[in-house]
């Protein structure tokens, strides 16, 4: 609940004795709290605004019982919390027991608590809130050091994330902040340092303590375990060393880890997961000096498993009964055969050159699984027609990014491959982006291959983005028309990826290469040529075009340019 809520949730409160007197007095406090207020918050409290409503919205916050006004504080944001501190007296014993305390790029250069203190006219506005000169590192660890040494009581959530953030280093205040906030009761913890940026590049270099090129800081295990390790559920570190792990004793009730560019070798954290039996989720980005990982039978509850870009991470074996998701984007080569993957559910793999193993090498250690995501930048042999199958898959997702200077012809129609694998497939979505045109249009040859008849009973939804006038996506297409008796809907995208009005997108559609996007009259003439007329009155097709608002100007300049002018 925000200062919105709260308000009316007072207006309501304090118009009830007012409404029982009735008369002109009711009808005039109601004008008056319609009324717009000028100034800060802290100006209408503490600046003395003596209107009507004003005194009343005081009066009745003040009167509230203490378990109230500690609850509705605890509702709120962080931001809001701190506001409603700045500006009422009333809430600001309850800011000093506010069970999540988060310091982030989203509150970080906020004035918080302390600075009310100093300053009764503070005001706030976008001069105040997160300008630089209120986020820079000195003020920003002088905030955070007053908000946590007032602070009384102990936490829920405490997260300190410095990640894309420059100029916060200074390390002197964290050992004191986390002995103010690993106290028992603590239940979700985020401990994230900061990485400096390139300005060459851009980018942000993460430290890496064996280089020296940064300096790093040793997180204290012990007090994890010593002070949180009965309530704490969720852990998340990154950009710092985690050595002193032999400090660390049982964390009991930790479900959920994540390392994030984490200085830890597979000795440590293999210590770490020894104790964290009831871990179910276990998270690795960039956490290069781990050779290794070795999950024991033990881990009962793991369910989860996510490894991004590890890159010295070379062997990963698993005994971990339940494991049922794996996520693996990384340089290594998962040997499938090490892995007791029978319960495995959902399986989404990233590499170079994987489709081939995946049709060859899954399906025999693979049999229940269920949902498949495979993403490929590279691949120079084409799916082989085997007779093993998924017999349990339902849904499977390919991602083929072709890279420019790669052998480009793959042959999409070997795809079919995986559908005739996989009897219970119910979605089928298919995401190909290359930078160039390399396959034969179905323009040049248009005399269509077969396979032999195989008919799916389950399959309903396909998709394929960035459809092109390819042959072999003619094929594929054809194919599945002919063959899916179930099919419901088939969507042909000529775009890849995401579009502007995605849901959870980013308001603007893929990046298409000039190459690609000329394409697209050639390819909605195929579409209209060669498979319009092979779709079932039972079969909604969907055609997509390059969307106008993030590709027409320049999709019309390409083509004028080309002599080729149409109408979008």
């Amino acid at each position: 609940m925000g200062m919105l809520g709260l308000n009316r949730l007072v207006s309501l409160q304090s118009d009830r004795p007012r409404r029982q007197q009735g008369g002109v007095s009711g009808r005039r406090l109601t004008a008056s709290r319609t009324g717009k207020r000028k100034g800060s918050p802290c100006q209408q409290d503490d600046d003395g605004d003596d209107s009507q409503s004003g005194k009343i919205r005081r009066t009745v916050i003040k009167a509230l019982p203490e378990d109230i006004l500690f609850r509705i504080h605890s509702l709120m944001p962080m931001r809001e919390a701190a506001r409603a501190a700045c500006a009422s007296h009333a809430f600001l014993n309850s800011w000093r027991y506010h069970p999540n305390l988060i310091f982030d790029k989203d509150t970080i250069g906020f004035p918080f608590l302390h600075s009310w203190r100093y300053h009764s006219g503070l005001i706030f506005n976008k001069d105040t809130i997160g300008s630089k000169e209120s986020a820079s590192g000195e003020n920003v660890h002088h905030k955070i050091d007053c908000i946590l040494r007032e602070h009384k009581g102990s936490l829920k959530t405490f997260k300190l994330d410095y990640a894309r953030m420059n100029g916060l280093d200074d390390f002197s205040y964290l050992d004191s902040w986390l002995q103010i906030a690993l106290k028992p009761g603590l239940e979700e913890l985020t401990f994230m340092l900061s990485a400096s940026m390139s300005q060459t590049t851009g980018k942000y270099n993460f430290p890496c303590p064996l280089s020296g090129a940064k300096r790093t800081y040793n997180f204290p295990c012990a007090l994890l375990s010593d002070r949180v390790g009965n309530s704490l559920r969720c852990l998340r570190l990154g950009l710092c060393v985690l050595h002193r792990i032999v400090e660390l004793g049982p964390l009991r009730s930790l479900t959920r880890l994540y390392l994030c560019h984490l200085s830890i070798t597979w000795n440590e954290l293999e210590r770490l997961l020894s104790n964290s039996l009831a871990l179910e989720l276990l998270h690795l980005t960039g956490c290069d000096e781990i050779k290794c990982l070795k999950l024991s039978s033990a881990l009962q509850r793991l369910s989860g498993l996510h490894i991004l870009v590890c890159q010295r991470l070379g062997v990963i074996e698993s005994k971990a009964p339940n494991l049922s998701s794996l996520r693996l984007r990384s340089g290594c080569r998962l040997d499938f055969s090490l892995v007791e993957t029978w319960q495995m559910k959902k399986l989404y793999l990233v590499q170079s050159n994987l489709i081939y193993d995946a049709r060859a090498k899954l399906p025999p250690v693979l049999p229940n699984i269920e949902t498949l995501y495979i993403e490929s930048q590279r691949e120079v042999v084409d799916a082989p027609m085997l007779p093993t199958k998924f017999l349990y898959l339902k849904h499977l997702t390919i991602v083929l990014r072709l890279e420019p200077n790669g052998s480009g012809a793959y042959d999409y129609f070997s795809l079919v491959s995986f559908l005739d694998a996989s009897p219970s497939l119910e979605t089928l979505t298919l995401d190909v982006t290359q930078r160039r045109m390399v396959h034969e249009s179905i323009f040049v040859d248009s005399q269509l291959r077969h396979m032999p008849e195989h008919h799916h009973g389950h399959l309903k939804s396909v998709k394929i983005s960035g459809f092109s006038s390819a042959k072999c996506l003619i094929e594929l297409t054809c194919y599945i028309l002919k063959n899916a008796v179930s099919l419901e809907c088939l969507t042909l995208d000529t775009i890849c990826g995401n579009r502007c009005y995605d849901e959870g997108g980013d308001n603007w559609c893929v990046p298409m290469a000039d190459p690609i996007l000329v394409e697209t009259p050639r390819t909605l003439s195929a579409i209209r040529t060669y498979i319009e007329n092979k779709v079932p009155s039972t079969v909604k097709l969907t055609v997509l075009e390059p969307c106008n608002k993030c590709h027409g100007k320049r999709l019309e300049r390409l083509l004028s340019l080309s002599h080729n002018v149409i109408s979008i």
